[in-house]
């Protein structure tokens, strides 16, 4: 597939010098020793290394979701680069809804929404469109992720596998400039998890989105335009295998 037409040299997002650690005295350990990373618009970018290494640590902090010890994440916002981690609670989390959507492997469904209503809230509440037209966004993208049949379930009522395509439905669907995928295709078959790589690649390619995946799953790799590599919080890009 032919990479976004508006691809640009200057990065939509920047990690820079990043650094976090977790525990106290001597458990002290460094999950990030000044990491950084640019994401392009119109870019899918793979980032895998072991367990533990801190992979999503990093999705998280990118994400504006934790905050780093030091370093700096600078986000487009709407034309001007900005630092998320200066802005405050109510800025990020502002910018959050606006602009990013975000894939967890514990899905995070509310339990008493169907699959439509899980992908429509997002749509009223963050973009503030009509009723009518959220449904139709949703039940499209529903229909994408082979879930049209699923649409009244509820998440009790769903597989684990069903309930991953919704979460990353729900994510998908108000086409955000920034896309942060935890391990998507986990739950998933590799029919489906086929399914949704191509959808966050087609969010880049065709949408102009940038796409941070995180996975364990090699699959992906023929997918995807960058590949780095974290390991005991060191991050190294590493060259695309030759098809």
């Amino acid at each position: 597939m032919t990479p976004w037409a508006g691809s640009s040299s200057t990065p939509s997002l920047k990690g820079v010098n990043l650094v976090r650690t977790f525990g106290d005295g001597t458990a002290r350990r460094a999950a990030l020793q000044k990491v950084s990373m640019d994401l392009f618009p119109g870019q899918i970018v793979l980032l895998m290394g072991p367990s533990g290494s801190g992979k999503s640590t990093l999705l998280a902090i990118l994400s504006g979701l934790l905050e780093p010890d030091t370093g700096q994440v600078l986000a487009d916002d709407d034309g001007v680069l900005r630092d998320v981690w200066q802005m405050n609670g109510k800025e990020r989390e502002h910018y959050r809804r606006k602009h990013t959507g975000f894939i967890f492997q514990g899905y995070n469904l509310f339990p008493a929404l169907t699959a439509r209503q899980q992908l429509e809230i997002v749509l009223k509440w963050g973009e503030g469109v009509s009723s009518g037209d959220a449904r139709r966004r949703a039940d499209d993208m529903l229909d994408k992720l082979g879930l049209a049949k699923n649409k009244h379930k509820k998440p009790a009522q769903l597989s684990g596998g069903e309930k991953q395509r919704v979460a990353i439905g729900r994510a998908l669907v108000k086409n955000p400039s920034f896309m942060f995928a935890d391990e998507p295709t986990s739950a998933l078959d590799w029919e489906n998890g086929q399914k949704v790589i191509e959808l966050l690649r087609d969010a880049a390619h065709q949408r102009g989105a940038s796409v941070l995946c995180v996975s364990h799953d090699h699959r992906i790799l023929p997918f995807v335009d960058v590949y780095y590599h974290l390991d005991d919080g060191h991050l190294e890009r590493r060259a695309l295998p030759v098809e």
